[in-house]
């Protein structure tokens, strides 16, 4: 049955299916192409009569996969066909127009180098039906997003490395302005996100440009400490780049001629650099860069700045992060070297790894030399910059912390509370699919974890607190017993977890964490 609705720049027509009503390929800002290439946001076009908006647009072009570690999470991150610069669209799940309930805005992960708004796992239809209004964007990515082109190009592209993020928020003024034909509420928004799309969310919780566009926020493993310097987005990412395609970096004219197949191959990306193991590369790619102006400073910083204040803000992590990239050949022997080389200077190495070793061994977990290091990195990379951002922020609104324990069963359970696990049970996602279930898991025991999910982050929607039916009363985040919501197959509140381990680093700056 089709549905029609109203926005400011011309009518969409809507299709209702199984109690929800979808909006999809909605263009929330020009497309950036040509001169707009590079630039921010433009507004969108207006049209006559009634435009369709039953299928997904484009996503954004990105990284190729075949760079990517195999794990079982590769077949979830693939995207709709179609990848296009023509990229800037929204998606959204309705019961029905009228009225004013909360709305949820997604913002995808992926490195900032792959995803889209349109993946199987971001389907709002069941998440609607408890009663808010879901939006699902895209954003530019990669060398169209998040390179650092005005000092290497002299000003002549004065990019600053942010484009991507002024999508993001150029989608949450659409949001503000259409919305209530939608039956959403405006002054009740809530951006949520997990990956790049959680560091996002850190981002606009920063930004002066984003203040009032939203009232709450979700970032689900993603902390806001893993961003570039300019001189880093500089050296590392938008020089080279130019380098390789061998233009005049002052002739701004030849830069947005550069097809996108050419851009793509001149930087690159998260799953190249991430997966090649070279120390050196794993740290340099494309993402969010602390500028001084569109983003003027740290996300830690800026929370403890009261930036975002009068923001409920709910953060947390998965258990077993980074074990997709664990290497179960790793040695005790070169454990230490291993550690050592993804710390500040400063920082000692081996007394890191003996308090891990020690905290473990008292809770009978295991100490194999990969276990120690997927421990480590994943509380490095995500866990402990994530609860510093809690508490910047817990003076200035309510915080909530979790950590997802719960255990894909892909490669027979080795996958383990994995990143990625998290983010189909907040859609009802988690078996849309056969090579979902076999990620997220299938069956009572995942369907139940679905349901409270989608209870606790649509009542944190409602009023900004997650306690509801699932897991009962969910706690605020504070310094003294640091209450975390433990998720998974035996949701429970635990007391301070993984405290020696937070401990450990203390005296070593979050910015100084980057390293992957």
């Amino acid at each position: 049955m089709d549905i029609i609705a109203n926005t400011s720049a011309g009518q969409l027509r809507g299709a209702q299916s199984n109690g929800a009503i979808a909006f999809k390929g909605v263009p929330f800002a020009a497309p950036p192409i040509g001169e707009l290439r590079w630039r921010p946001p433009a507004p969108t076009p207006a049209w006559s009569g009634v435009r369709d908006a039953l299928a997904y647009g484009d996503a954004s072009f990105q990284d190729d996969l075949s760079s990517l570690p195999e794990s079982a999470l590769n077949p979830l991150i693939a995207v709709a066909e179609g990848q296009s610069e023509d990229c800037l669209h929204l998606n959204i799940w309705t019961t029905e127009l009228s009225g004013r309930r909360p709305v949820m805005v997604w913002i995808h992960g992926g490195g900032f180098a792959l995803g889209a708004g349109s993946q199987f796992v971001y389907d709002g239809s069941h998440l609607c039906q408890r009663d808010v209004v879901v939006v699902t964007i895209n954003y530019r990515m990669g060398p169209f997003g998040f390179v650092h082109l005005a000092g290497p190009t002299r000003g002549a592209i004065d990019a600053t490395g942010n484009e991507g993020l002024l999508d993001q928020i150029a989608a949450l003024k659409w949001v503000r302005d259409n919305i209530a034909g939608f039956g959403g509420d405006p002054d009740n928004v809530t951006i949520f996100g997990e990956s790049a799309g959680g560091m996002s969310v850190m981002a606009l919780l920063s930004m002066p440009q984003a203040a009032g566009l939203f009232h709450k926020a979700i970032a689900q493993s993603g902390p806001g400490h893993n961003f570039l310097t300019p001189q880093q987005a500089s050296d590392w990412l938008a020089t080279p780049m130019l380098q390789r395609l061998g233009n005049d970096p002052e002739d701004a004219a030849a830069l947005r001629r550069a097809t996108p197949a050419e851009l793509l191959a001149a930087l690159p990306g998260f799953s190249q650099n991430v997966g090649s193991g070279d120390p050196q590369l794993m740290n340099q790619w494309a993402r969010p860069v602390v500028d001084g102006d569109v983003l003027p400073a740290w996300p830690e910083e800026a929370l403890r700045q009261g930036r975002a204040a009068g923001v409920p803000l709910l953060a947390g992590v998965t258990r077993d992060e980074v074990n997709i990239l664990s290497d179960p050949a790793l040695t005790d022997e070169v454990l230490p070297s291993v550690v050592q080389s993804r710390l500040p200077d400063h920082a000692d190495g081996h007394a890191l790894l003996a308090a891990y070793k020690e905290a473990r061994q008292a809770r009978g977990a295991t100490t194999t030399a990969a276990a120690l290091l997927t421990a480590i990195s994943s509380h490095r990379t995500m866990w402990v910059p994530t609860t510093r951002a809690l508490e910047a922020q817990r003076p200035h609104a309510p915080v909530f912390h979790y950590v997802f324990d719960w255990m894909s069963p892909a490669a027979d359970g080795a996958a383990g509370a994995t990143h990625g696990i998290d983010v189909a049970f907040p859609f009802g996602t988690h078996a849309a699919v056969p090579a979902a279930g076999d990620f997220f898991g299938r069956g009572p025991a995942a369907n139940a974890l679905a349901d409270a999910v989608m209870a606790a982050w649509s009542a944190f929607a409602h009023r900004g607190d997650p306690s509801a039916d699932g897991f009962g009363d969910w706690p605020q985040y504070e310094t003294q017993t640091r209450p975390t919501m433990m998720i998974g197959a035996n949701a429970r509140v635990a007391q301070a977890p993984f405290d020696a381990e937070r401990r450990a680093w203390d005296g070593i700056a979050s910015a100084e964490m980057q390293r992957m």
